[in-house]
């Protein structure tokens, strides 16, 4: 039996909701903030996110408890993202995407950022660390 990564998908209006109820239910939880998919390419704008994409859903997939889940945070299309007034910049200091955090009931804990994401090895000690 093939084991299946809850993935969760979220709006900027919905994040604090949907991080609240799917922490509730699962532990550990990660959360991914990536450029939302252009519409022609059914891909994400942001180039890094592409490559980190399906690295980190192996990663989780592969080397975190099957209770663990991944919310899916897109930030915006590009010029939503390079605004000072991106809300997920200014509310949790985010610099670059993708970014990855292990999230608590307390909040936001370690993260990954650009390139790291995309690092089996740093990838599988992240997730591996969550437990």
């Amino acid at each position: 039996l093939k084991k299946r990564m809850k993935a969760v998908r979220t709006t900027v209006e919905a994040f604090d909701q949907t991080v609240k109820k799917v922490l509730e239910e699962h532990s550990p939880v990660f959360v991914l903030f990536f450029g939302n998919e252009l519409p022609e390419t059914s891909e994400s704008w942001c180039p890094d996110c592409v490559i980190a994409d399906p690295r980190i859903r192996k990663a989780i997939l592969d080397h975190a408890p099957s209770t663990s889940a991944l919310i899916e945070a897109p930030v915006g299309l590009r010029d939503e993202w390079r605004s000072s007034n991106n809300i997920y910049r200014s509310r949790y200091s985010l610099t670059a995407i993708p970014t990855l955090f292990q999230w608590t009931k307390n909040g936001p804990g370690e993260r990954l950022v650009e390139e790291e994401c995309s690092d089996m090895n740093k990838l599988q000690a992240f997730v591996e660390k969550a437990k």
